[in-house]
């Protein structure tokens, strides 16, 4: 073909002929391929022999370790190793198996539960001794209990209450408040109780659910001395008069403190 060879040279021509020079002759034979598995996948492009890296089963190439069951089914597993595939079908028991096997791998029957003197089918509830807070199911010969789960609460523990019967304990509604509680100072007032929080211009009452109702005096009565007595809100414009720092009572005189030669009167209007 064109190609010089040497002397025992070996190579591969295309459709996996095997070919050798010897004593100035080309002598060419098919690939032996030695395939030591029994599922092998076809030869990859460019080769001629199978592979044993893989599993080729039912016309489906399988990965090395792939599980798959046959397309017959019947509850058989398949290993892909090596090139070989092994298979495992399930071992039904005579008449009656320890535990429900999947749908149709084998026709058995589960074992009834023998459970203090009484005999319960396979997949019975029932309860335990006459105590609905216990449910008990029979798997297979075997008897499982549990208790019924309760909901969690979200009131404090003084609040909770088990009633006759009941499995799960519930909450109290609280007590109706007796009264206001203030933290910041630590007075408790009973309900319908009116007082100042400090504030001769604010009023409080305690209110019937334990909520504490606040609302401020609005002063309407002005004039130009008022006399503002302690603790209380609006300033008196009755009483008299407050001038320079001095107080006033109605029609009294005295002399302006800012020119001795003034007389200055209080007059309540």
């Amino acid at each position: 073909r064109g190609i010089p060879r040497e002397p025992g040279a070996r190579w591969t021509e295309p459709g996996c002929q095997s070919c050798t020079c010897q004593g100035g002759q080309v002598l060419c034979d098919t690939v032996s391929c030695s395939v030591p598995c029994s599922h092998p996948l076809p030869a990859p492009a460019g080769g001629c022999c199978p592979t044993c890296t893989g599993c080729l089963h039912e016309g489906v190439a399988r990965a090395e370790g792939d599980v798959f069951s046959p397309s017959d089914g019947n509850c058989t597993i398949c290993v892909c190793l090596a090139g070989n595939v092994s298979c495992l079908s399930p071992e039904c028991p005579p008449g009656s198996c320890p535990s429900p096997s999947p749908a149709d791998c084998c026709s058995c029957t589960p074992e009834k539960c023998n459970f203090r003197g009484h005999m319960y089918a396979h997949g019975a509830r029932f309860s335990l001794d006459g105590d609905d807070c216990t449910t008990c199911v029979c798997q297979g010969g075997e008897v499982e209990c549990s208790f019924t789960p309760c909901p969690v609460l979200d009131c404090p523990q003084h609040q909770r209450h088990l009633g006759p019967g009941q499995c799960c304990s519930t909450c109290r509604d609280p007590p109706a408040p007796a009264g206001c509680f203030l933290d910041d100072n630590g007075v408790e007032f009973p309900v319908g109780q009116i007082w100042s929080p400090g504030d001769p211009c604010e009023l409080c009452i305690c209110q019937a659910d334990g909520s504490v109702s606040c609302q401020r005096t609005d002063c309407v009565e002005t004039c130009p001395y008022p006399i503002r007595i302690p603790g209380q809100c609006c300033p008196d414009c009755s009483a008299g008069c407050t001038y320079m720092g001095r107080i006033f009572s109605n029609n009294e005189t005295f002399p302006s403190a800012l020119d001795p030669c003034l007389s200055c009167i209080c007059l309540v209007r």
